[in-house]
């Protein structure tokens, strides 16, 4: 009786064990990158800062591809490279926060395309390791969906899709359709614009064509009017990243063409109080996006090259750019881009990455950590107009005990209500803020946005998004 007993609490706990584990892992987004990795060092700096926030996610697929600037070549090699130097360092990660990966389960996780251009390499006869691997993560039975973060060509992406598509019943080939999210780096072969037109429901964010001056994701590290241009300096990096910060910083390579210009399809992934995947039109790290069929861009490119394919007028709608007007303190001055979307939030990004390598060789007393937003209120709520609330950060507080400076701001372009709400009085340093509704004659949306910043060093930030609807009075 006793051995049976035993064994049921066995079983129990195991099962309380299995439990906890999917509790723990569930709130996670599942996330695959396609990399033309080696046509640019950009990629490997991308999987760099990507790998040090590894544990945030269930990491599905690194997959070696091709595009238009790397066409018969794909390098698995280097992502096993890398992966290599984030072994040794994945032990001191996770002194400061759980859940990071071993460099066993990332190394399985590497796969392979074909060494061909574009859409030579979709139909019959085209699958690869790659596309094979695409599909067996779509037909896992978990809900969640697989975010798609594509730094090169899409031809991967596009076999899985065409296979799916011609092998499966229609309905199931739809239910995998919509697990799927895709961030891509503009269009870096001719498989993307197939894709979009051949599945008009896919979700799908991208900087439309081969036009790269039109591109949102140039706000990353390209020098723009009011962008911080210091933190994203040779100096700057070869100070935070790259030299004393261990093996994984030795591996990030220096700038060639542009600093990670492939991190924007996973910074708005990242779990900031900010970010919400879900709803590119809200605005993050990333940047933010609105949902419309883009016109053909026919403004000249700087950056064009004679080799890419001709683009074609959109056929469906699609998350593409959209601007955002920021103030710079420092310039006394507004300025508006489709970029701005993302420079606006340079520093506290760049100053994260930069925490994040100190984690790979310093214990835990020894670095920053993110301060904690709290609210003492509900994140959504209703008011009437002109009703008089307060926007409260009560419970805020810091891992290391540091100060803490707050800043509450409105973000006009994420919600409905396009008006500035004005906030008197004002202080930047109110964690509890009055605010008086604006007067509304339809139901309207406001975002608001605390900005928690504590005094370590790097100064690290996170936020919280509060969403008021406002009614009528």
């Amino acid at each position: 009786m006793a051995c049976i007993k035993t064994f049921i609490s066995v079983i129990i706990f195991a099962f309380i064990l299995s439990t906890n584990a999917l509790s723990q892992t569930s709130h996670k987004l599942r996330v695959l990158v396609l990399t033309d990795i080696e046509a640019d060092p950009d990629d490997s700096q991308s999987m760099i800062r990507f790998l040090t926030y590894s544990n945030q996610w269930d990491i599905e697929g690194l997959i070696a591809t091709t595009s238009i600037h790397q066409k018969t070549r794909v390098a698995p090699e280097t992502v096993r490279e890398i992966l290599n130097a984030y072994k040794k360092v994945q032990p001191n990660l996770l002194k400061h926060e759980k859940g990071y990966p071993t460099f066993e389960y990332l190394s399985a996780k590497v796969k392979k395309g074909l060494p061909v251009y574009g859409m030579e390499g979709v139909g019959k006869n085209h699958d690869s390791e790659g596309s094979e691997w695409i599909i067996k993560t779509l037909e896992q039975h978990d809900a969640r969906p697989v975010w798609i973060c594509a730094w090169g060509g899409t031809n991967c992406l596009a076999q899985a899709l065409w296979k799916i598509q011609q092998t499966k019943p229609a309905a199931e080939a739809q239910a995998l359709y919509k697990k799927i999210r895709v961030y891509t780096i503009s269009d870096q072969d001719d498989s993307g614009p197939w894709i979009r037109k051949t599945f008009p429901g896919l979700f799908y964010v991208c900087s439309p064509g081969y036009t790269y001056g039109q591109a949102t994701w140039l706000g990353m590290s390209f020098s723009f009017p009011g962008s911080n241009t210091q933190v994203i300096s040779n100096d700057w990096l070869a100070k935070n990243i790259q030299q004393g910060h261990g093996p994984l910083g030795a591996a990030y390579p220096d700038v060639a063409y542009g600093m990670e210009g492939d991190s924007p399809s996973f910074l708005g992934l990242i779990q900031n109080g900010l970010n919400d995947p879900e709803h590119p039109n809200y605005g993050g790290w990333g940047g933010r996006y609105e949902f419309y069929t883009p016109p053909l861009s026919k403004a000249p490119d700087p950056f064009a090259r004679p080799n890419w394919p001709v683009t074609e007028q959109e056929t469906r709608p699609l998350w593409a750019n959209a601007e955002d007007s920021v103030y710079v303190d420092i310039d006394r001055k507004g300025y508006k881009s489709i970029q701005a979307t993302i420079w606006r939030w340079r520093q506290e990004f760049q100053n994260d990455f930069a925490a994040r390598m100190t984690w790979t060789t310093r214990n835990y007393a020894a670095t920053n950590h993110p301060p904690v937003p709290m609210l003492a209120h509900a994140d959504h709520f209703t008011v009437k107009s002109g009703q008089l609330f307060h926007l409260n950060a009560k419970g805020t507080h810091d891992p290391d005990g540091d100060s803490l400076s707050y800043l509450w701001f409105q973000y006009p372009e994420a919600g409905t209500y396009k008006g500035l709400v004005s906030f008197k009085p004002y202080s930047s340093n109110l964690y509890d803020l009055p605010v008086t509704a604006p007067v509304v004659t339809s139901a309207q949306t406001i975002h608001f946005i605390l900005k928690v910043t504590d005094k370590g060093t790097p100064a690290l930030t996170r936020y919280k998004r509060v969403i008021v609807t406002v009614l009528p009075g």
